[in-house]
């Protein structure tokens, strides 16, 4: 199994999970912001949020079809911000961050990383905490490997979460690693309709919310308290084995 990647996963995934941590010092307003691969009907944003128990709160408000110029269009972006703000005494607003797959049609790299380095900024003034999320990979393979035809929208994310000193969650990496080792066949009992390899079926919602949130897990340990467990899906995820999402 070609999985040395994810086997390390595994292992430090194993340790977030059995390790405790401290609780956050504010309870969690999570506010995820994107594109389809995260909205509601073929994105993994509603996966992971059904895991969050009370009292933290979680809002999937990505759109369909944006990048990191439209989704600030229709008062998205002034809505976003006044969340943050009116929050922010009482919680800690999180906000995560993916986009790529659209901005890779109309912008150049330079463009997209600074978008997202402003965006970072407006959400940290507001009082928020953003969190960057590398595209969720499509599930197009050339032979035995997944086309990597989202990396240089992967690396320009991660330039711009150092560039302002925020956390990044690696899901392009993740998922990569994961599609390759389930192999196409599996793959594409994810896709949202046959031909569909981009979006996501309630299986893919649950498998890759799953993921992105024990990244998230990975990156913010104090959040644990805040999660339902998965360990079946986690552990099947991490060890890149096939799962259907009903773990």
């Amino acid at each position: 199994m070609r999985f040395s990647a994810l086997g390390l996963v595994a292992a430090l995934l194993s340790q977030v999970q059995a390790s405790p941590v401290a609780r956050a010092s504010k309870t969690p307003y999570f506010f995820l912001i994107g594109d389809s691969t995260v909205a509601v009907n073929g994105g993994w944003g509603n996966g992971l949020l059904a895991y969050l128990k009370d009292p933290a709160k979680g809002e999937n408000r990505a759109v369909s079809g944006t990048t990191t110029v439209s989704w600030k269009a229709n008062g998205r972006w002034d809505d976003l911000i006044k969340s943050v703000e009116s929050n922010a005494a009482n919680y800690e607003p999180i906000v995560t961050v993916q986009f790529g797959y659209n901005d890779q049609k109309s912008l150049t790299l330079a463009q997209f990383t600074s978008n997202l380095e402003s965006i970072a900024t407006d959400i940290q003034g507001a009082g928020g905490t953003p969190i960057f999320i590398t595209s969720l990979t499509r599930r197009n393979f050339d032979g035995d490997e997944v086309k990597q035809d989202l990396k240089d929208w992967r690396d320009a994310t991660i330039t711009a979460a150092q560039a302002v000193g925020i956390q990044y969650l690696d899901l392009n990496t993740a998922s990569t690693n994961y599609v390759n080792a389930i192999g196409e066949e599996n793959a594409i009992k994810y896709n949202l309709t046959p031909d569909d390899r981009t979006h996501l079926n309630p299986a893919g919602e649950a498998v890759f919310g799953r993921m992105t949130l024990d990244l998230l897990l990975q990156a913010r340990g104090d959040l644990n308290a805040y999660f339902e467990p998965n360990e079946a899906l986690s552990e099947r995820i991490a060890n890149g084995e096939y799962a259907t999402g009903d773990e």
